[in-house]
């Protein structure tokens, strides 16, 4: 079923060491951390979900500058001359100790509005329980996941990455904790255990504006994999029932035109939310548009032209303010006016596909990972280019198709991160054929501590047993 977050009143309060850029939502508190006065009636439990939920569109969350910095950071973007030199640190992987990326205190957020639901659904008794219940459980591993991922090593890195520091675990509503944090082995077994929890109480078909039990074992199925857990993340990916979307319908989906293969997502028009998130790559129209990055030549030339329709539905020819043609992203560009307000899309279906065709491939089980690799690329190419792999060719098939799939889609950072590999940057410039002038920076190293971002001061001075990250 496809999942809509409409519009809806916040209640609950956050505590002030919480920031956001947003302002757009009507802020409604109780009083300042909630009470049991506040939790009373069923639509007490349920304007509290849909305050969690809101927490989403927080500025540095989904509703910002998590929409970009995990392509920022990697190696699917060029640094534009046109634009306004936003991110050009997290690009060039000059931050400090002293940066504030806003993703974790926005994903805190999220996490003490699901914990204070949480924290009094024993007293409800409605017939949603349950599927309330699950909701906050997925959003607070969800949350969790989405900071762990930045602040902290991934399971499959070499060496002991999973007796590194981890982040803190929050279960319960308290502002004022200060718990230290904990290994990524501990971080990574209570999102799992808050994940498997969810998808047996949350409904298979809510009602819109809500995470559904496909998104919870889409979810799940992500975590398995960075995990290591081969088995687990295949038997996760496969209970997704959302069939992929099918090739005509691909360029609509990023304009809006259809919703075919979304999982969860969050509106955004001018009467729900009205966040202008295409900011975060471009402003101005094609003809004359200020670019803050284009994507790589390099990845460009990876899109078999005519033939894969993600190039269509990706990339855009147009004119920056410099007069340079450039290929500029599409993605987040917006609607027909391409005024940079468009849909924000979480989960999509294409992902449970390729974790399993990664899972399996990992358990030597090649014929069927061939299959669910294929459910993608049959939907994609007009001329399917290759089929039959098998062993490391399939392996790098895999992971082909994940960068072309989730290109300039938050997950490219993360992917190099568990393989444990460099980020290499070819040396091509910012203009339509590699033209131009380079990114700065061109190569990360694979293990570098940069990494891992360094947490802000502001929050290690909020909370003095945090552990800031190794060589920060």
């Amino acid at each position: 079923m496809k999942n809509i977050i409409y519009k809806s009143i916040l209640f609950l309060f956050v505590a002030g060491m919480f920031t956001s850029c947003q302002d757009e939502l009507d802020q409604v508190p109780f009083d300042s951390f909630g009470t049991q006065f506040a939790f009373t009636t069923a639509a007490d439990f349920e304007n509290a979900i849909r305050g969690v939920y809101s927490g989403l569109n927080r500025g540095s969350y989904y509703g910002g500058t998590y929409l970009a910095n995990p392509d920022v950071l990697s190696d699917n973007v060029t640094f534009s001359q046109s634009g306004r030199g936003t991110k050009r640190a997290t690009h060039n992987w000059t931050y400090v100790a002293a940066d504030n990326f806003g993703h974790y205190a926005d994903g805190y957020t999220v996490i003490y509005r699901a914990n204070q639901v949480l924290s009094f659904i024993d007293d409800f008794e409605g017939s949603n329980k349950a599927n309330i219940t699950g909701e906050a459980l997925a959003l607070r591993a969800l949350a969790h996941f989405d900071i762990v991922r930045f602040y902290g090593k991934i399971p499959t890195q070499a060496g002991d990455a999973n007796g590194s520091l981890g982040i803190v675990y929050r279960t319960e509503p308290d502002p004022t904790a200060q718990d230290p944090r904990l290994t990524v082995a501990e971080v990574y077994q209570n999102i799992v255990a808050d994940l498997e929890a969810a998808r047996t109480m949350i409904s298979t078909s809510n009602d819109p504006g809500r995470m559904n039990r496909d998104a919870v074992n889409l979810i799940l199925s992500r975590a398995y994999l960075y995990m290591g857990e081969w088995q687990n993340a295949a038997d996760a990916a496969a209970r997704v029932t959302e069939p992929v979307a099918a090739r005509s319908s691909v360029v609509g989906v990023w304009e809006d035109a259809n919703q075919d293969g979304l999982i969860f997502y969050i509106p955004n028009t001018t009467q729900v939310l009205n966040n202008n998130i295409g900011v975060q790559w471009s402003q101005g129209p094609v003809t004359q548009l200020i670019a803050e990055y284009v994507a790589s030549y390099e990845l460009d030339q990876l899109y078999v032209a005519d033939n894969d329709i993600r190039k269509e539905a990706y990339i855009v020819d147009a004119t920056s303010t410099l007069g340079n043609p450039i290929n500029a992203i599409k993605k987040l560009l917006g609607r027909g006016n391409f005024n940079g307000l468009v849909d924000i899309k979480i989960l999509r279906a294409a992902e449970a596909r390729l974790n399993r065709a990664e899972a399996l491939n990992n358990l030597g089980q090649d014929g069927p990972a061939l299959v669910a690799l294929n459910e993608v690329r049959s939907n994609r190419y007009m001329t399917q280019p290759s089929d039959g792999e098998a062993g490391g060719a399939l392996t790098a098939a895999i992971r082909l198709e994940r960068r072309l799939e989730f290109a300039f889609e938050y997950q490219r950072w993360f992917d190099i991160k568990r393989y444990g590999d460099p980020v290499t940057r070819a040396n091509f410039g910012d203009q339509e054929g590699g033209a131009g002038t380079p990114s700065d920076a061109l190569t990360l190293e694979a293990g570098n501590f940069r990494f891992q971002l360094p947490i802000a001061q502001s929050s290690i001075i909020v909370n003095p047993n945090l552990q800031q990250n190794p060589g920060y």
